[in-house]
C-alpha cells in the first residue's frame, strides 16, 4: 500500500515538473522517479512497460502536433518534457492504478476523461494551444488505452 501511495505521489510530482518546469526540469526529475521506481518498485520486465510508452507516446503527440492539435508556444515538434509523461505514466501501470483495470468501463471511462484533462490542465499551465477536435481524439485514445490495459490484465489474469 505505501509503495502505491509513493508512486502515485512521484507520479504527481513529475507531471508538475514537467509541466511547470518545462525540459530542462523534466530531464533529471523523470529520470530520478523512473531509475528510483525501477529499483524500489520495479517488477521483472517492467523496463518494457515504460519504453513502449514512451514510444507510444512520441507516436500520438508527435502525430497530433504535426496535424495541428498541439501548438507550443516555445518550440517546434514535441518538447521532450511531454514525451517524458508517458513513461511516466507507465509507471503506474502496475502499481498506483493496478486497481483499476478489474474494473474495465470504470478505466475507460477513467481514461476518456483524465487523459484529455491532464492534457487540458497542463495546457494552461505550460502555455500549449490545444485545439478542440485534438481533446475529443485524446479522449478515444486514452479510453480506448485504458480499456485495452483493462482487457489484458483480465485475459492474463484468467489465463491458466
Amino acid at each position: 500500500m505505501f509503495g502505491k501511495v509513493i508512486n502515485a505521489l512521484a507520479f504527481q510530482a513529475g507531471w508538475l515538473a514537467c509541466v511547470l518546469g518545462g525540459t530542462p526540469w523534466a530531464l533529471p526529475t523523470v529520470a530520478l522517479i523512473v531509475t528510483c521506481h525501477l529499483l524500489w518498485l520495479g517488477i521483472p520486465g517492467e523496463w518494457r512497460w515504460l519504453a513502449g510508452f514512451a514510444l507510444l507516446g512520441a507516436g500520438i503527440d508527435g502525430t497530433l502536433t504535426l496535424l495541428g492539435g498541439l501548438r507550443f508556444a516555445d518550440a517546434s515538434g514535441l518538447p521532450l518534457w511531454l514525451w517524458l509523461l508517458w513513461p511516466l505514466f507507465a509507471t503506474t501501470i502496475h502499481h498506483s492504478l493496478a486497481w483499476l483495470w478489474s474494473h474495465p468501463r470504470l478505466a475507460m471511462l477513467g481514461g476518456a476523461l483524465g487523459g484529455p484533462s491532464s492534457y487540458l490542465g497542463g495546457a494552461r499551465l505550460a502555455d500549449v494551444e490545444l485545439a478542440p477536435w485534438a481533446v475529443v481524439v485524446q479522449a478515444v485514445l486514452w479510453g480506448s488505452l485504458c480499456g485495452w490495459l483493462a482487457l489484458r490484465t483480465v485475459i492474463y489474469r484468467d489465463r491458466p
